[in-house]
């Protein structure tokens, strides 16, 4: 992507608006600017550098407090005058300390999270851990449990608990997730696939 790409026609000073999205998650981050320059630092550097419209320079998010943003991927808008900016944040990117700039809901894409935590457990496989537990025993164990998880989350929306039900609907998303991973199958996989049938 080239900054010559972007309609600055519509934009101050030569500044385009950039929102900042969690590449797994999804939650929006924050929004800044960018100039030539930043974008430039921004690419070659692969993370997100802005110019202050405050300080008349430019600055990388997390350069003092080691909060980066990685880029993972980027989009112009349909005007070509808006950056969207897929990064892996490190740390919060808020500096009150938390994960958005916006006071959007702290566990909001958590599903999303959690996939790539149980995609980890699968790669490093630590001792200690249940997830480690269920890939060892492979599809046959986990799939065992995918249905006892089914059988409880049924009978508590028979009996009418909704808290009991929300706790092993719960662990039936858990481990179903365990056995999506066993079969190499993401939650972006399952999405594609239910647009699909909506369409």
């Amino acid at each position: 992507m080239e900054f010559a790409n972007f309609n600055l026609e519509k934009n101050i000073d030569g500044l385009i608006p950039v929102i900042v999205q969690d590449y797994v998650t999804l939650k929006v981050l924050m929004l800044g600017y960018m100039n030539q320059e930043a974008f430039e630092k921004s690419q070659s550097e692969g993370k997100v550098t802005f110019y202050s419209r405050t300080r008349k320079q430019l600055w990388t998010k997390g350069e003092t407090s080691g909060n980066f943003l990685l880029i993972k991927q980027m989009y112009l808008d349909c005007d070509n005058d808006t950056l969207l900016i897929k990064a892996e944040p490190i740390g919060p990117t808020c500096h009150r300390g938390t994960a958005s700039c916006f006071d959007t809901p702290e566990d909001e894409g958590f599903i999303r999270k959690l996939s790539k935590v149980i995609e980890k457990r699968h790669e490093e496989m630590p001792d200690g851990s249940y997830t480690t537990k269920l890939f060892i025993k492979g599809a046959k164990s986990i799939s065992k449990k995918v249905g006892e998880e089914a059988a409880e989350t049924i009978i508590e929306a028979v009996s009418g608990n909704r808290d009991r039900f929300i706790y092993e609907a719960s662990d039936l998303c858990y481990h179903l997730m365990v056995l999506m991973e066993h079969m190499n199958v993401k939650v972006e996989d399952l999405e594609k696939e239910l647009a699909l049938r909506h369409r």
